[in-house]
């Protein structure tokens, strides 16, 4: 299948989703946003619930690509995992910003795309569950067992919590590093010797 203008059809995609929803957008609006006929169209993609599920899993592996970065970044724990959650959070917020029609597209429930978000949250939660485990991560009530992956469902449930809030961008820092307190091992400090232990010595 021809690939040099599927992105021009997935933003006249994007572009329509916004105005009229995925149930009402159609292959026709699609190629009038692009100027072309519908038989056009059709040479990139098989209709227009295959183009929404091209634009699903664009969004969310440009996503994906930022929450890799992050993971792989080489910058400490806490920064890293921020920053995998900064990767979900501003996809949702980027798409619900955009119109209430797009959020759809991060709707774990929709028909078109559901299995894509789903797809896209696991891999995340791998990527956090692999990150408390390089930390050794105390996990909730400071169990050992299955840590990490339970400090990976802590933090996704928080950013899941923090998509509907008011201001949630400016939410997100503060409260991942809260959260992380509780999750991750103190860091370990040497203890300064006194003088009185210095002169004892």
């Amino acid at each position: 299948m021809a690939t040099d203008r599927l992105g021009d059809v997935l933003d006249a995609t994007y572009t329509c989703l916004t105005r009229y929803g995925v149930r009402r957008t159609t292959v026709d609006d699609i190629a009038g946003e692009m100027g072309v006929s519908r038989s056009a169209v059709y040479q990139y993609v098989r209709g227009k619930d295959d183009a929404v599920r091209r634009l699903a899993r664009r969004l969310h592996d440009r996503a994906l690509e930022r929450a890799e970065a992050a993971a792989a970044s080489g910058a400490p724990t806490a920064e890293r995992v921020h920053g995998i959650l900064a990767a979900k959070l501003g996809l949702v917020l980027d798409l619900v910003g955009g119109s209430p029609h797009t959020a759809e597209l991060v709707d774990t429930k929709a028909r078109l795309s559901g299995d894509i978000c789903d797809a896209f949250t696991e891999r995340l939660r791998e990527l956090l569950t692999a990150q408390f485990a390089a930390a050794g991560a105390r996990g909730a009530g400071g169990a050992v067992d299955g840590a990490p992956a339970r400090a990976a469902d802590i933090c996704l449930a928080l950013v899941i919590g923090l998509e509907s809030t008011p201001d949630a961008a400016n939410l997100l820092r503060p409260a991942t590093d809260a959260l992380l307190t509780g999750l991750l091992p103190a860091p370990s400090t040497t203890p300064v010797p006194s003088a009185t232990s210095l002169r004892n010595s």
